[in-house]
């Protein structure tokens, strides 16, 4: 089985960027997104075969993350049930006999880390409501998790050090979430694989350089991590200033 995950940082602007020969080409049996930007009726998506789950926030043009599916899961639950954190669009989890699927698109701390103390706040939350689920049944969490965890996961660490997605604070949180129980798929199977990244500024270029982040990530119940044959960066994929991350099953 194959899973995709891809921030397309506007679904309306990514179709016209070729997203349906991209999505057609992977072939995945549940494909998330993130950043869609869009309510579910201002684009018509025609995937024969697919379920369709869709958490647009309430602001237009703003966040929103989407699944489609070829298994129908046995119940959808869309946010985290927590007021402040469910107005965004951020969160859509599906629960299949042997394990949930959560896709996540975790807020930006923003330039100026105006919002560090809001994503602090998320973090908490999000982490909770992981184990929650973690204590019935394995977990799969894919999505833009906004943080380089480790400096061999970005460019130019010593720039960036103290920037939105490079804060102490921010990799903190990851570490905690990895020692709560799960596994980082990517770095567990490719340790000390490097200038692999999954997201390039649009400003100066950066792609063309490859001056990347790795932000996108499937994160697994370390116990789940035995069923996942392989984790993938397709970077030779355009459309976004992200590009799409999966794994494949055993």
């Amino acid at each position: 089985m194959k899973f995709i995950s891809w921030n397309v940082n506007g679904l309306r602007a990514c179709l016209k960027k070729g997203f349906m020969e991209s999505f057609q080409r992977l072939g995945a049996d549940i494909f998330a997104l993130q950043e869609t930007k869009m309510q579910p009726d201002q684009a018509i998506l025609d995937l024969p075969g697919y379920r369709q789950y869709w958490n647009s926030a309430e602001k237009k043009g703003y966040s929103g993350t989407a699944v489609f599916t070829r298994m129908e899961p046995l119940s959808v639950a869309y946010g985290l049930g927590i007021e402040e954190h469910d107005h965004e669009g951020r969160v859509i989890t599906l629960e299949f006999p042997s394990y949930y699927f959560v896709t996540v698109y975790t807020p930006n701390s923003k330039r100026d880390l105006e919002r560090l103390e809001y994503r602090m706040a998320w973090e908490d939350a999000f982490r909770g409501y992981l184990l929650g689920l973690d204590a019935k049944k394995p977990v799969i969490v894919c999505g833009d998790l906004n943080v380089a965890h480790e400096e061999i996961d970005l460019k130019n660490p010593k720039t960036n050090h103290h920037n939105a997605g490079f804060t102490d604070e921010e990799r903190s949180k990851f570490t905690e979430l990895l020692q709560a129980g799960f596994s980082d798929t990517f770095r567990t199977l490719y340790p000390e694989r490097g200038n692999i990244y999954t997201w390039w500024s649009y400003l100066r270029k950066a792609r063309d350089t490859n001056a990347g982040w790795r932000i996108d990530y499937f994160v697994v119940s370390s116990r789940f991590m035995e069923q996942v044959a392989d984790a993938v960066i397709h970077n030779e994929i355009f459309g976004s200033d992200h590009c799409p991350v999966g794994i494949l099953l055993k």
